[in-house]
């Protein structure tokens, strides 16, 4: 018997609900009137210029129509704006026009610029960060630190300035800063946003990205310093290809004369710093806004994020390797930096050329007038 009131309950309820949507709708006074899906007539699209029509032509025939407007919009037709041209250049254009960037299809360039970050930069970037970490590690567990084959004789050569040591170490200082924080920007939600959680990952998002734009411009200058300060010793020279075709003598343990800089730290110098340096930075200016002479559009900051974005990258994994062989890499390499100084035997091992021209004399063994802190006089040679 309950069963039997229930069915007769929804099916009444089902009844009216037909009888009101079949009932023609009153309209307000004063309100907005929607289309009516049955008004819209298709054969209109048979009528000659259909496919030319305005917006309101088409709302005559097809009401509720309103593709003649999409097509202006996603064309990228610039509409009015009272904000000034200076200010907002594309304050009318709602949607970009179709481009195609390097890897994107043909469609509006906002989307563009999605594929060419979503499906390369982000997915290759990645992997390539991973494979030379992953390689270092490899090397480091089958070849080790590259030690010295002679003991250390306790005589110093001075290998680098007090000011060129502060200029190398305020630059990696700003470059390890721009680094981290570039690279949990862009890969931090795959391997720490699930640890820490959206609430953390926002305030560390927002805390690297400010962190990112200050140290930006302390990169800028000091890199500048540091392509002034080297440039004369990183020149090319005799044997720097026998260095490159012999791979240094990592593999083999025999090393390979080399001047004060090798060609390994040659190609770092003008691939790494020069190159990718000054890229990154100009790219990084751009994206800041603070170049003269341009107009900030949506396309050139796409542009510039993607070139900014490959060469950082690209920049990162030059710089893991000199940084690996400039620390646990090779025994007295840091230490040469901290202190400025090296011994005999590491400069006669390493960059026996350069060794040489200290001995003749060509190059006094004491470059500064004041030596760096904890170094022995007497321990320096001269």
């Amino acid at each position: 018997m309950l069963r039997f009131i229930l069915a007769t309950l929804l099916l009444a309820l089902g009844l009216s609900g037909l009888v009101s949507a079949q009932a023609p709708a009153v309209a307000q006074p004063g309100a907005i009137q929607s289309a009516n899906i049955m008004d819209v007539q298709p054969e209109a699209s048979a009528a000659p210029g259909y496919a030319t029509q305005t917006n309101g032509e088409r709302a005559k025939v097809q009401p509720g129509n309103n593709a003649p407007m999409w097509r202006q919009v996603v064309a990228g037709q610039t509409g009015v704006s009272s904000l000034p041209k200076s200010e907002a250049p594309e304050a009318g254009t709602l949607i970009q026009p179709f481009v195609q960037y390097p890897g994107s299809r043909l469609t509006n360039a906002g989307e563009a610029w999605r594929e060419v970050r979503n499906h390369w930069i982000i997915p290759y970037g990645g992997s390539l960060v991973l494979i030379v970490l992953g390689a270092i590690a490899v090397f480091y567990w089958r070849v080790g630190c590259i030690k010295l084959h002679d003991a250390p004789t306790g005589r110093l050569i001075e290998r680098f300035t007090p000011f060129e040591r502060s200029a190398h170490m305020f630059n990696a200082a700003a470059f390890s800063i721009l680094a981290i924080s570039g690279l949990v920007m862009a890969f931090g939600k795959f391997f720490i946003l699930p640890i820490v959680g959206t609430t953390v990952f926002g305030w560390l998002a927002y805390a690297l990205k400010n962190a990112h734009n200050f140290a930006g411009p302390l990169f800028a200058v000091s890199l500048v310093v540091v392509i002034v300060t080297f440039v004369r010793d990183n020149l090319p020279a005799k044997g720097d290809l026998t260095w490159l075709l012999k791979g240094g003598g990592m593999l083999s343990g025999q090393g390979v004369q080399s001047g004060r800089f090798n060609a390994g730290e040659k190609v770092i110098f003008w691939a790494g710093v020069f190159v990718l340096g000054l890229v990154v930075v100009a790219s990084g200016l751009v994206m800041d806004k603070v170049l003269p002479g341009l107009t900030y559009e949506r396309s050139a900051m796409q542009m510039a994020h993607m070139v900014h974005s490959v060469s950082n990258i690209l920049m990162v994994v030059l710089f893991m390797g000199h940084i690996y062989l400039g620390t646990i890499g090779t025994e007295g390499a840091f230490k040469g930096m901290q202190t400025g100084y090296v011994d005999e035997t590491w400069a006669r091992e390493h960059h026996a050329l350069w060794y040489d021209d200290v001995k003749s004399g060509k190059i006094p063994a004491q470059r500064s007038a004041t030596g760096a802190t904890g170094v022995p006089a007497s321990t320096v040679q001269t």
